[in-house]
This record gives structure tokens, C-alpha cells and sequence, in this order.
């Protein structure tokens, strides 16, 4: 009898999702926490009031959606660790003047892992996967405040056992265009399993997000701050000390600890609309690889790109660990001068 495959990808999945910034308790499905989009990415991997003409960040805010952004098309690439490999493709379009809905299709696997028999018999090779297929809608309630609902069908396969989920998004945001403030409130990954692997049922990671982006007057950049996790303030995390043998492993649980573990820092250059530079920083990754091989740029992103006419490009990076480097990579392409 072969050991349940579910519990080997558990396994290389729980590393794999603790260091994209997975939320802590216990759930699955938290590649639901991984952005499309590599300005966000490069933002510290999680914004929800990011204004801009990135279809991609919907992913995190189904109110950041708008007629604006019509007919737009973005191709999403991820490589992360190993043989782990993430795509998404998205769609935008207006529904009259005040609307718009997107649908985009989202990929993430993980590369080759070995399946074996309970006394350790190599039997095979599998690749876990995960697919999602996204709908979401955004209307303007006024000039300045936008609702929006996204729904995601969700589809696992680990070798021969799949799940099937459901998961929804809700958020709201306030623009302020004459301040350039926006403020954003998401509700996000509320739903459950309707397939399980087998008599376990996983959460998802359902999660509160609150998130403010300002710039400054004439002052070239903009400033995000967003606090996630906001269901459960502990997030106690192992600081793992110098790595020799005499040092103790000590578990971190202060005040200060968990505050900055709930907030996600960044600042994107706002000088041009046709590029950008964008740095973050997310102490909760930086401490999630708290040992003494972490690199010294853990927690920091760094994204960039460029528009030419209806086409553009944009790359981001980051080291989270000195043995996981990451590169995400987006096109994207308005179709409204083929259409017209």
C-alpha cells in the first residue's frame, strides 16, 4: 500500500507556502496568498489599494477592477523554488460606465516528487498541481467608492487524489484622485471544500485586510502599507540564532514581533506612467526563514517595468533564502486599437 501522496505534497508544500507568505493556523489552499502580478510582488507580495492600470492586482482586490482598464490582457510567470512553476492569465473588461468584470485562469505547480511504499520503496514520481478559474465583478457605488466580488473554483491533484473548493473575495475601495490616497478593506479566500482528498477537510486561508497607498504632492513616490492576517494576532515565529550546535532555538512572540509580522511595507516610483520602480518589505517572510543561511535581502522585493504604446513589461525579484530565489515575470497588452 503506498503512502497517501496528499501527505508527501503536504509536506513540500508547507515549506513552499510558509515562505510565499502563507497565513499561519493550519490551512490549505494558501496559494491563494500568491499575486499575479510583479509590481505587487515587488511590493512585499501583498497590496490590496494599489490604484493602477495592472489588471493583475484584482487578484487581491476585486474593487481595484474598473471601466479604465478595459479590454485589457496580462500573462503572469513564476518561477520559485525547485521545479515549482506558477502562471495566470487574465481578462478585463468594461460592463457599461461604471463596471467591470474579469475572468483568468491561474496555474501552480510543483515540480517532480518522489511517491514510495510505507518501508521506503521508490514506486514513482509525481507532480502536485493546483488550478484556479477566477470570475470577479467591480462597480462604483460613487465617484470615489468601488465594491467588488471575485469567486474562484479551485482543483487540486496530488498523484491520484484530488479536492475541489470554492473561495470568494470581497473588497471595497476609496480613491481620492486630487490626494492620490486610496484606501482599501478586503475580505479574502472565504469558503470551504465541496471535494476533500479524503476524510480531512482543509480550511482555506481565510483572512481580513485593511490597506492604504498614498503619494505626496510633487513628491515622486508612493508610499503602501498593508496589514493582513488581522483573524489572529499571534504569529509566534523560531528564531534559529547563528546555526551553530550551542545555540537555542527561541520562539519570538512579542508585541513588537507580531505587529510588523501583520504589515507588508512598500513604495513604487510614480514619476511616469510609462515605467516604474517599486521596493517592498515583508517582515513576516524575513522571519519565516529566520535561520542563519537566510540571505541578508530576505523580506525585500524589488519589481520594474516599462509601457511602450498598449504593451508592456514587467519583472520582479526577490531571495527570501539563500537557497530560494524567485523571479516573476508579467506582459500585458491592451486590445482596445485592435478593436477599434
Amino acid at each position: 500500500m503506498k503512502i497517501n501522496a496528499q501527505h508527501i505534497a503536504a509536506a513540500a508544500l508547507l515549506c513552499l507556502s510558509s515562505a510565499l507568505h502563507a497565513q499561519d493556523g493550519g490551512t490549505a489552499y494558501n496559494f491563494l496568498n500568491v499575486t499575479s502580478s510583479s509590481k505587487v510582488y515587488g511590493l512585499g507580495g501583498v497590496n490590496i489599494s494599489l490604484v493602477d492600470d495592472d489588471i493583475n492586482v484584482a487578484d487581491q482586490n476585486p474593487a481595484l477592477l474598473g471601466p479604465e482598464t478595459s479590454n485589457m490582457m496580462a500573462l503572469s510567470y513564476m518561477h520559485y523554488v525547485g521545479g515549482s512553476n506558477f502562471a495566470a492569465l487574465r481578462y478585463c473588461h468594461s460592463a457599461g460606465e461604471r463596471a467591470a468584470w474579469s475572468a483568468a485562469v491561474h496555474y501552480f505547480g510543483y515540480g517532480s516528487m518522489k511517491e514510495a511504499l510505507p518501508d521506503g520503496t521508490v514506486t514513482g514520481t509525481f507532480s502536485p498541481k493546483d488550478l484556479a478559474v477566477e470570475g470577479a465583478y467591480s462597480h462604483d457605488f460613487t465617484d470615489m467608492l468601488r465594491g467588488g466580488i471575485s469567486l474562484r473554483m479551485l482543483y487540486s491533484a496530488y498523484a491520484e487524489y484530488t479536492a475541489f473548493a470554492l473561495s470568494t473575495d470581497l473588497g471595497i475601495n476609496y480613491y481620492d484622485p486630487d490626494r492620490d490616497l486610496s484606501l482599501s478593506l478586503v475580505v479574502a479566500n472565504a469558503g470551504g471544500q465541496l471535494k476533500r482528498f479524503n476524510e480531512t477537510y482543509d480550511r482555506l486561508p481565510f483572512d481580513v485586510r485593511l490597506g492604504w497607498s498614498q503619494s505626496f504632492g510633487s513628491f515622486p513616490l508612493r508610499f503602501s502599507v498593508t496589514a493582513w492576517n488581522l483573524t489572529k494576532w499571534h504569529l509566534p515565529f523560531v528564531e534559529s540564532g547563528d546555526g551553530s550546535s550551542s545555540a537555542t532555538p527561541q520562539v519570538r512572540d512579542t508585541f513588537i514581533s507580531n505587529l510588523f509580522r501583520h504589515l507588508v511595507f512598500g513604495v513604487d516610483l510614480v514619476t511616469s506612467p510609462n515605467y516604474y520602480l517599486a521596493l517592498g518589505y515583508n517582515y513576516k517572510t524575513r522571519t519565516d526563514m529566520s535561520t542563519y543561511s537566510r540571505s541578508f535581502i530576505s523580506g525585500f522585493s524589488l519589481a520594474g517595468g516599462i509601457k511602450v504604446k498598449n504593451f508592456g513589461v514587467g519583472v520582479a525579484f526577490a531571495q527570501p533564502h539563500t537557497g530560494a530565489t524567485t523571479f516573476m515575470f508579467n506582459l500585458s497588452y491592451n486590445l482596445n486599437d485592435l478593436v477599434n
